[in-house]
């Protein structure tokens, strides 16, 4: 019995101590081969949906895309893969893939440009947030044991002539097999591709690789740009004895129409809202994009939606500085990772943990510090003005974390930002609880406006996108907005308007209540601010102002 014993001990010791020679060419295929089959899965799933699984023609289909991923992926990196860097590029490689593959497999994240943006623009806090036990066993296995293998691995020494060689016919194969598996499936593949543009963002490697470079060179090119000017010509018209105007904006975050109470949500989630008589609530509006990076500059810029591009947000001036044109102070207060340059050229402030200590567990602020901080910046002038609260709102996956324990009426709460380790029903109570808090925080700035008797006073929340609550296998937000789903896409808009600057301004509130349930988006917000406001500039669309309908022809 001996021997059998110490067979494990053997084989053990034996696997410790293999280390296996491979050429360069090698090395890189093998790697290649593990990245397509292991690191793809949510490519496989959604690629291979609808297939009969014990159909010949469906392994025949998934052979041929298998082998057009490990052909093109072979003849990219082996380009690149030189004796002394291919363990370090193919470690770096591994890493990078295993984030990635963790949040596309956990979480049903699209890796495209505007999500890689995202990750650039992370803070250290967002970042720690979601270093989570799942995630540290994840790239345990998917990074640590590659890891591990790839460099046990002896790199067979030659002359460079037989490298070149080599090389040469591995490149020459790789492109007859590609040639050939492009061949055979070329219409099925192609036709998938197209009629599911979205499969390109769970290509692993390739997603990560060309987003980032993408991302990469748009910040490059764009960082030093300096900003053209935007409603240069913009000025306010007032009647004498009018009082001065404070119009606060709230810049909500990741908070989804779909769990917004006074949109007819299940539970009241907006109570003390749906308390003020003053409030009217756009139930029908649409965001500009799916994550920060994108809406949050869209919103504040001169193009709608349609017309929105990155680097015009970059090189332009946003609706901010229109209003610091027309005289207005307009100061920008944050409580959460930047204003994504919007606020470029106005008065900034970011929210620090010393000055509200009591709000502020763990060196981040609860948006109730946005509360105080506003009522300090209304008592420094008595001006026109406009005052921007960026919350941290809903920001996922800690939603336990965006609110105090008092708030936490919706039980089981999910008290981890590992979702994997809760049921649907506690995430969305979690969130519910986050929505509830900032009822409270939009409910004291109403309050403190009401306050400013030397003002006529307003306020505007706009989320900036929705969020994934485990809808079709969905979670976080960024996916492509071509292919989001409502709940990242419809978000909810709140105006209040005190009685003193609807008569002021000309406004007929009960006209805005009648519209309320229109269709309106994120493209509506720079034209409504300037209407509202009584801002007049060759850059004014009426067509965009939600309240031009309801404004009396005088104030015009």
């Amino acid at each position: 019995m001996t021997p059998l014993l110490s067979l494990p001990s053997k084989i053990v010791d034996t696997a410790w101590h293999y280390r296996p020679t491979l050429s360069t060419e090698q090395l890189v295929l093998w790697v290649v081969v593990i990245f397509s089959v292991f690191y793809n899965l949510p490519f496989w799933q959604q690629a291979l949906a609808g297939y009969d699984l014990f159909a010949v023609k469906t392994w025949l289909t998934f052979a041929n895309m298998l082998l057009v991923m490990i052909s093109l992926n072979f003849l990219v990196f082996v380009s690149l893969a030189f004796r002394p860097l291919v363990k370090p590029l193919l470690t770096l490689l591994f890493l990078i893939a295993a984030f990635v593959s963790y949040f596309t497999s956990y979480y049903g994240t699209y890796f495209d440009t505007s999500m890689l943006e995202n990750v650039l623009q992370t803070d250290t806090n967002e970042a720690q947030e979601l270093l989570t036990a799942s995630l540290l066993i994840h790239l345990a296995i998917f990074f640590g044991l590659p890891t591990l293998m790839i460099w046990r691995v002896k790199i067979t020494p030659s002359t460079w002539k037989k490298a070149i060689l080599r090389r040469s016919a591995y490149c020459l194969a790789g492109t007859a097999i590609l040639l050939l598996a492009i061949f055979l499936s070329y219409q099925e593949v192609s036709s998938l591709m197209r009629n599911n543009k979205q499969l390109r963002y769970l290509v692993t490697p390739g997603n990560y690789i060309v987003s980032m470079a993408q991302a990469l060179s748009s910040q490059h090119a764009n960082e030093n740009t300096a900003r053209s000017p935007v409603g240069e010509d913009a000025y306010t018209s007032s009647q004498e004895g009018d009082k001065p105007t404070l119009l606060v904006i709230v810049v909500g975050e990741t908070v989804r129409a779909a769990n917004w109470g006074l949109n007819g949500y299940e539970r009241q989630t907006t109570p003390k809202l749906a308390q003020q008589p003053d409030v009217i609530n756009f139930s029908d509006v649409s965001s500009c994009g799916t994550s920060t990076a994108v809406s949050l500059p869209c919103m504040f810029s001169l193009p709608g939606r349609a017309d929105y591009a990155k680097s015009y947000a970059q090189q332009h001036e946003s609706l901010l500085n229109v209003l610091a044109h027309a005289g207005l102070e307009v100061t920008w207060l944050d409580n959460q990772s930047g204003c994504k340059g919007v606020c470029e050229g106005v008065t900034t402030k970011v929210l620090s943990p010393k000055d509200y200590a009591p709000l502020c567990p763990d060196g981040r602020c609860m948006d109730e510090a946005l509360a105080q901080a506003l009522t300090t910046q209304i008592s420094s002038t008595s001006t026109d003005q406009v005052v921007v609260l960026h919350q941290l709102g809903n920001h996922g996956p800690s939603y336990y974390q965006r609110y105090p324990a008092a708030y936490e009426r919706f039980v089981p709460a999910c008290t981890t930002a590992d979702l994997a380790k809760c049921s649907r029903e506690a995430i969305t109570n979690s969130y519910d609880n986050a929505i509830l808090y900032t009822d409270t925080v939009l409910n004291q700035v109403i309050e403190t406006l009401k306050r400013q008797d030397e003002y006529v006073t307003a306020m505007i929340y706009l989320s900036d996108h929705g969020e994934s609550l485990g809808e079709k296998g969905l979670y976080l937000h960024g996916i492509p907005y071509a292919i989001a789903p409502d709940e990242q896409t419809h978000v909810p808009m709140v105006w209040w308007l005190s009685n003193a600057f609807s008569q002021q301004q000309g406004l007929d509130t009960a006209c805005l209540r009648q519209i309320s349930d229109q269709a309106a988006s994120h493209d509506n917000l720079f034209h409504s601010v300037l209407g509202l406001l009584g801002v007049a500039t060759d850059v004014y669309q009426q067509a965009e102002d939600i309240s031009q309908a309801c404004r009396q022809p005088s104030s015009s």
